[in-house]
């Protein structure tokens, strides 16, 4: 057999192999690493070696012991023992040095292989080969040997795969392909075994010793391994790795109502301002009733800047490493171009707002102390440095405003006032948003793709801002809200690169966003661990029941079997398919065991049939027994089923030995036509079971369409998003949509402050919203939302004027 420890060929990550005769006393060498994910591989690895390093010593001594201690077997089996033993304690040094070597190529090995590229490039090159039969064979032995340590460990390997699917950008991450599983270190130790004492004789003796209490303690390792990665950020919910996933895509119905309604707005937004410039237009009057209502309404407006704490505006602004990519390059770059094209015959308006911009920055700073910071209470106390952005249009020099510009104020009118009205955006970052006004204007001005382009900068900026809002900041030295205070802060400074310096802005912010989800993550990774597992059981066991509904539909299995197979055999293929990521050949052992069984019960026609049946009966039972003892099915219930089956295989085996070609004949019509017969009973019970559920749905229309009105908005959920849940006192309680599973039939929710979070099935969050007992409290960005409602209000405002009554003279 080929031993893994002298390779070298592992690809990138598992290219470099060091010697570590002591790994608690020698430090391993730097090593160089190209991407922070491979550093942080390379700190696993680290972990891992060290933690079993630091072990392998005493293992030696147990297994020395163990080996010259056996006493089972032939004497030659014993000397053999005897002389493996004794080479083991003596030379236990060696031991170690070959233990660790090979247990960090192996951990390279298993990491390279989780690179689909990196796989793809070495197959296409190589040829095809079979697999040794040893091999093989170490590696199903391995296998078995493994169970009890992963059963042991399993809450920490669940928690293991959830992170490092995360890290390496994988939906799921299931045991038998997680690097660090404990049938890694076992092959590992194996290997470094046959290196050790090349005799064949010696091959299978360590295998037999293996078992808890017997081998190195991976419960610290794995950890120490949860908590690297837990510290590097490496953890569910953060903003890239969420972007992509399946789990949070709004496919089908639910993505086509969005499309259509983004659709529909920028279909308004164009008419809008196409016709604006028309005075008397129905786009014209519609700006009219915009601004109208937004200034004379009964609610009105304010949009003064408040008064802000000392650091509001003047908070460290230096740019956050890691910042997520904004805008595409092609639109900073060309901003030069696009200002001008757009302030061309504008200069004065912009001018002006410069002046204002600028008056308003060093107004609030010359309120300040010594250092140019605003002292409590003095940002609001100058009348001059208050802006109201619905009066912008008076305080300009006439002429200055074409009709589209009014139409763009009003519009970003309506905006700010629908986010100043938002109680549940905080107060302290609607103060913050107050300071984004001249420049927003500014920007929309010279780029109307404000309005159209939801990842357009300076929208991005109000949009995130808003939504953060809904969080329960902790005060002025949360982390997150000074990072806001930088990015409007960084707006404010710049009075001519609005649309460059709102991208790096955004930049700075989403990069902050995301180092806390990635905080945030960490207090969800164990639930979203059980999750995982609790969804995987659930498919199981859908699994399960098809494959027993298709063997019993036949209708060729008898009323004793099909009771069992019904009751018992489902929960056995469940568990089967549960752990078949872990043991291949799981669900194919449960599923030939049950085949067989069903095989067992028909008449045997012949003697050749009855020889077979007497052959397989007892490895069939065994099977049957194991399969039973795993589900802990252990009461009287089982004894009568054995009974009746023992029974049921007696009466075959007493059958007449020589039946005539006509009796066979006449007992195989009888039992196709007994089991068409069972075929067409089981028919009619499955087709009056969806008859009465048909008519069911179609007496309740109104039932039906809230059933898919509420399908459609769960379909349509994402990460991020804010639900409201009703409560026994009439309230409503907000919570933050954490986590989504990727079968989308488990659904983690985190309170504002991210106190608790609790877990909800698919099922039951549609019943809620179909009852209104849960609503989706935000579903769109908070521009979107505010042009929406401004568009329709001016509409429907327009369309009472020109339902009035004309005068008696004949005049509207």
């Amino acid at each position: 057999m080929e031993i893994l420890c002298k390779n070298e060929i592992y690809g990138s990550i598992s290219g470099r192999a060091h010697t570590m005769a002591d790994t608690s006393t020698i430090p391993a060498a730097p090593k160089k690493t190209v991407s922070p994910r491979h550093g942080v591989l390379e700190d696993l690895i680290a972990i891992a070696v060290k933690h079993a390093g630091d072990q392998y010593l005493e293992l030696a001594t147990k297994l020395a012991g163990a080996l010259i201690d056996a006493t089972d077997g032939d004497t030659r089996a014993i000397q053999q023992r005897l002389r493996a033993g004794n080479m083991l304690r003596n030379r236990h040094f060696a031991f170690l040095h070959l233990a660790t070597e090979c247990l960090e190529k192996v951990l390279r090995h298993e990491i390279a292989e989780l690179a689909p590229a990196v796989n793809a490039k070495l197959g296409g090159g190589l040829p095809m080969a079979l697999v040794p039969f040893e091999e093989m064979d170490t590696r199903v032995a391995l296998g078995g040997v493994s169970k009890p340590f992963e059963s042991l460990y399993s809450d920490a390997l669940q928690t293991l795969n959830v992170r490092l699917a995360f890290l390496l950008d994988r939906d799921i991450l299931r045991v038998s392909q997680n690097p660090f599983r404990p049938e890694v270190f076992l092959m590992a130790l194996q290997r470094a075994w046959l290196a050790f004492d090349p005799e064949p004789e010696s091959a299978p003796l360590l295998q037999p010793l293996i078992k808890p209490g017997m081998f190195i303690e991976l419960g610290p390792m794995f950890e120490a391994l949860n908590l690297a990665l837990q510290s590097k950020g490496v953890l569910p919910g953060s903003v890239d790795g969420y972007r992509g996933r399946k789990a949070d895509a709004a496919p089908g119905a639910a993505g086509e109502r969005a499309r259509d309604s983004q659709a529909a707005l920028a279909q308004q937004l164009r008419q809008f301002f196409a016709s604006s410039d028309v005075a008397g237009s129905a786009a014209g009057e519609l700006v009219d009733d915009i601004a109208g209502g937004l200034l004379h309404g009964a609610g009105g407006i304010d949009l003064r800047i408040p008064d802000l704490p000392p650091s509001a505006l003047y908070a460290d602004s230096g740019r956050v490493q890691g910042a997520a990519p904004g805008l595409q390059s092609r639109r900073v770059g060309d901003e030069q171009a696009l200002r001008r094209s757009a302030t061309g015959v504008r200069r004065p308006l912009f001018a002006h707002l410069a002046q204002l911009q600028a008056t308003t920055r060093a107004g609030v700073a010359g309120a300040g102390g010594a250092d140019g910071e605003p002292a409590p209470g003095d940002a609001a106390a100058t009348p001059a440095n208050v802006f109201y952005l619905p009066n912008i249009k008076q305080s300009l020099p006439q002429g200055s405003l074409t009709r589209a510009d009014e139409s763009t104020i009003d519009l970003l009118t309506a905006i700010f006032d629908t986010v100043f009205r938002d109680q549940n955006i905080s107060q302290e970052i609607r103060d913050l948003i107050r300071f984004l006004q001249i420049p927003v204007l500014k920007a929309a001005l010279a780029d109307k793709n404000f309005f159209f382009q939801e990842e357009h900068p300076a929208r991005r900026m109000i949009d995130l801002l808003s939504r953060m809002g809904w969080e329960q900041r902790k005060g002025p030295e949360d982390p997150l809200f000074k990072a806001m205070q930088r990015s409007v802060d960084r707006v404010g400074r710049d009075v001519d690169q609005e649309l460059s310096v709102f991208a790096h802005a955004v930049n700075d912010l989403e990069a902050s966003i995301q180092d806390e989800e990635r905080a945030a993550a960490a207090a969800i990774a164990e639930p979203i661990a059980a999750a995982l597992k609790q969804e995987k059981m659930a498919e199981s066991a859908k699994l399960a029941k098809n494959v027993v509904a298709l063997r019993i539909g036949t209708g060729e299995v008898i009323a004793v079997v099909e009771a069992f197979l019904e009751k018992r055999w489902v929960s056995v293929l469940t568990v089967a398919y549960s752990v078949e990521d872990g043991k291949p050949g799981a669900v194919n052992n449960a599923t030939r065991a049950m085949d067989e069984l069903i095989w067992s019960v028909r008449p045997k026609l012949n003697a050749d049939d009855r020889k077979l049946l007497i052959a397989k009966l007892p490895g069939m039972l065994a099977t049957l027994n194991q399969w039973l003892d795993v589900i802990k099915w252990q009461d009287a219930e089982r004894l009568q089923f054995f009974a009746e089956l023992a029974e049921c295989h007696a009466s075959i085996v007493r059958a007449p030995l020589d039946l005539s070609p006509e009796r066979q004949l006449e007992i195989s019509v009888q039992v196709a036509k007994q089991a068409a017969e069972r075929r067409l009973e089981l028919q009619a019970k499955a087709d009056a079971a969806d008859k009465a559920e048909a008519d069911a749905r179609a007496s309740r229309p109104e039932l039906v369409a809230a059933e898919q009105q509420a399908a459609v908005e769960v379909e349509g959920l994402r990460r991020g998003m804010w639900l409201a849940f009703a409560q026994p006192d009439g309230g409503w309680r907000k919570v933050k949509l954490a986590w989504i599973s990727p079968l989308r039939t488990l659904y983690i929710f985190s309170t504002a402050a991210r106190q608790e979070a609790f877990s909800m099935s698919g099922e039951h969050l549609a019943r809620q919203l179909r009852e209104r007992t849960a609503q989706v409290a935000r579903n769109d960005g908070v521009v979107s939302h505010a042009l929406s409602e401004a568009l329709a209000r001016g509409a429907s405002d327009g369309a009472a004027a020109a339902a009035r009554p004309p005068s008696g003279f004949g005049f509207g």
